[in-house]
């Protein structure tokens, strides 16, 4: 058992949510913490009531303090997708500076495991075709998406810089592109995106030919493979996705082909600094976590959908009520 008490800071955003459950279902304590900036309280609503379960409401680039032993804290605060981050970019900034910090104390203090969500992102547009955790990346610091990357790289020192001069029992993961129920249909991202445009009937928007390429892994492989760090005694960086890449255009039809849509591509201009590629080299993840993802596209898809058809009715019938 990795832990009794854990603490998940953005608990209540997509991935944090689906570690909640995770935990609990093992038989340990929860304790989410989440300012709901982007998260969503109905992410965990099933989870309150339940006497192993803590929702406290807090920005945890304030000092943080949870009564009682903690084990071990898995930081996943922050705006994940670009349209938060350019949204919030100083929070962004903040929570992966000063939270990490405030984060990285508490577990000092309490001599908890910490673990790190990172990104992809800390690779930027790369130069290196998949991306092993050895490169160190190709990132506009004063571009649009550069308050996220750099957000991430900063917390990555400064969570090794607690390891080295604290002692403190640290795990970094790498996060790729990753899926499923309980993304937010506003999330700016392609899937959400697409599915909801597909399910509307809506032309689904392709930014540039669509040449560019990304991988999608589902969120119960990630899932399974950050518990597995959790374990695991590696402190350097680990990247977790899943390596079968796809161009942006192909993955519109997939989704288009998954929803059985009739709706057509539009292609818009490419955004800034925005990435021609994107896989990861899970060759670590492989070799030191015995992990690699399981759920294909097509399958995940098959997963999600069901989530994004119901969510997306609960939306317009909110949408006639408040009318």
């Amino acid at each position: 058992m990795v832990a009794s008490r854990v603490l998940i800071t953005g608990g209540a955003g997509f991935i944090g949510s689906h570690l909640a459950d995770l935990f609990i279902e093992r038989d340990c304590d929860v304790v989410v913490m989440d300012n709901l900036l982007t998260g969503d309280i109905r992410n965990i609503e099933h989870l309150i009531g339940n006497p192993r379960f803590t929702f406290i409401r807090h920005d945890v680039t304030q000092f943080i303090h949870v009564p009682g032993k903690i084990d071990s804290i898995l930081h996943f605060a922050s705006p994940a997708s670009p349209i938060d981050y350019q949204e919030f970019p100083i929070q962004t900034l903040k929570v992966g500076s000063l939270g990490t910090h405030k984060a990285l104390g508490l577990a000092k203090a309490c001599g908890a495991k910490f673990l790190l969500a990172s990104t992809s992102e800390v690779y930027g547009d790369p130069l290196v075709h998949p991306q092993p955790e050895s490169y160190w990346g190709n990132v506009n610091p004063i571009g649009v998406r550069g308050v996220y990357d750099e957000a991430k790289r900063f917390a990555e020192a400064m969570t090794l810089a607690y390891h080295r001069s604290h002692g403190i029992d640290t795990r970094i993961v790498r996060i790729f592109n990753t899926y499923g129920p309980r993304m937010r249909l506003n999330d700016g991202r392609a899937l959400p995106n697409f599915i909801c445009q597909a399910l509307r009937e809506e032309p689904l928007t392709v930014f540039g030919d669509g040449s560019q390429t990304r991988s999608f892994c589902h969120v119960s492989d990630l899932i399974d493979g950050i518990y597995r760090l959790l374990e695991s005694d590696v402190t350097d960086p680990v990247n977790l996705g899943n390596p079968d890449e796809i161009p942006i255009i192909g993955f519109a039809n997939e989704v288009i082909s998954a929803t059985s849509s009739t709706s057509k591509i539009e292609h818009f201009p490419l955004p800034e600094d925005d990435p021609q590629v994107r896989q990861p080299d899970i060759s670590r993840a492989m070799r030191l976590l015995n992990w690699k993802p399981k759920v294909s596209l097509r399958d995940g898809l098959a997963l999600t959908i069901p989530y994004f058809e119901k969510a997306l009715r609960s939306a317009e019938g909110e949408s006639v009520i408040s009318q």
